[in-house]
């Protein structure tokens, strides 16, 4: 379920609905009682943290996928931000998450923003998440982006690729829509993606390295229509080293840069 208006797709995903998932195909099979349970456990125990933490944006990620033969941990993430605080003592606060979402392994993707139940009806591989805590200074200029429609999609580009290459702007994928909003935000002068790529390089932002052979690549490009590689510089794809925007080196980064401090987890 999709409503599109200037490029931006606010959608309600229920567990029920076969709604579009990250990275993956559109599935018939609906969540189970337990699957919905945890994941609503989850997303309160999420927001009761980000409550405490008194942010009011955070970088939040999931465990959407097994990634641990390519050392990686974290397969997703999004800016959440506080829209209100807790209404009453013991109450939740109201969270909001914006991220970039794959339609049904199409190539394919566009900007949502949903409530932390909804960020969580994922069928996750691990029920867990992680968030991240930007300085002040970094979370009011996202938070204006984050609350405006049309300067959220600014740095949006609809063509996906899982892996898409961190420099080249021919696809995009979740995380590096991620990764340049906060580059946007960061720079006034970043009206598109280039100039946000060139503030990422100036500032020391460093992609992870996925080995991925040649038949990896070709049965990857002929099964799945949200995976391409011809982003990628010829002679690193031909030998095997696929750079791409992952959870862990975006996690690392802010840390290393003074933007953020470290990852907290919530289990």
């Amino acid at each position: 379920m999709r409503m599109h208006h200037v490029g931006w797709a606010v959608a309600v995903l229920l567990a029920a609905s076969g709604a579009a998932r990250a990275g993956r195909s559109c599935e018939n099979k609906r969540m189970s009682t337990a699957e919905v349970t945890r994941a609503m456990e989850l997303a309160e125990r999420t927001v009761r943290q980000l409550d405490a933490s008194g942010a009011q944006v955070v970088a939040l990620a999931r465990v959407g996928q097994d990634l641990s033969r390519w050392n990686q941990h974290y397969s997703h993430f999004g800016w959440a931000y506080r829209e209100a605080p807790p209404a009453a003592p013991g109450l939740p606060g109201t969270w909001r998450i914006v991220h970039k979402l794959n339609h049904c392994g199409t190539d394919r993707a566009e900007v949502y923003r949903q409530g932390p139940g909804e960020f969580f009806l994922d069928r996750l591989h691990a029920y867990e998440s992680a968030y991240v805590v930007p300085e002040p200074a970094v979370q009011q200029r996202l938070l204006a982006v984050l609350r405006d429609n049309g300067r959220a999609a600014r740095w949006h580009t609809r063509s996906y690729s899982m892996l898409a290459y961190p420099w080249a702007r021919q696809y995009q994928q979740s995380n590096q829509w991620a990764l340049e909003t906060l580059a946007g935000a960061m720079d006034d002068g970043a009206t598109d993606r280039s100039r946000a790529q060139g503030w990422l390089r100036l500032r020391g932002y460093e992609p992870d390295t996925l080995r991925v052979d040649a038949f990896h690549r070709l049965g990857a490009r002929l099964t799945r229509a949200n995976v391409a590689f011809d982003d990628h510089p010829f002679a690193r794809r031909f030998t095997d080293r696929i750079d791409t925007v992952t959870v862990d080196s975006v996690f690392a980064w802010l840390q290393r840069s003074g933007l953020a401090g470290h990852a907290q987890p919530v289990r």
